[in-house]
């Protein structure tokens, strides 16, 4: 996992739910944990466009549901800036649900634009992503 170039802003704190943008079964994941992250005692931990998260899927398919699964966070709505000065921000938070801890991803479509963050840290999301803003 590669480290990010500019300051993602982290919108989504632990117990945030999210939709997933891939074909993989789930549809809506919960976020429990963001590995990596490190925070001062008591407070919150959150993630941000790039982080991988571990979450577990509270509505898909019945196979996937009351699962734990990893996944990466590709849209989110709260404004973050890019090292080239501009900031962006999306019109919803997305992840997308991995197979492994190498970042293979388990869906083979993407539903949405995907941030190039995502894409420079997690090669194998960006080859099967259509469109990278």
């Amino acid at each position: 996992m590669k480290a990010l170039k500019g300051h993602v802003t982290r919108g989504l704190p632990v117990e945030a739910r999210v939709n997933t943008c891939d074909n993989s079964g789930a549809k809506v994941l919960k976020i429990f944990s963001v590995v990596g992250s490190k925070t001062v005692k008591a407070r919150i931990a959150s993630a941000g466009v790039g982080d991988l998260v571990m979450a577990s899927v509270k509505k898909g398919k019945l196979e996937m549901r009351k699962t734990v699964v990893l996944a990466v966070i590709v849209r989110q709505r709260k404004e973050y800036r890019r090292a080239d000065g501009t900031r962006i921000k999306f019109e919803d938070n997305a992840a997308v649900v991995l197979k492994d801890e190498k970042g293979n991803p388990k869906g083979t479509i993407f539903k949405g634009p995907i941030a190039k963050e995502v894409a420079e840290r997690w090669p194998a999301v960006a080859k099967v992503a259509s469109m990278i803003v």
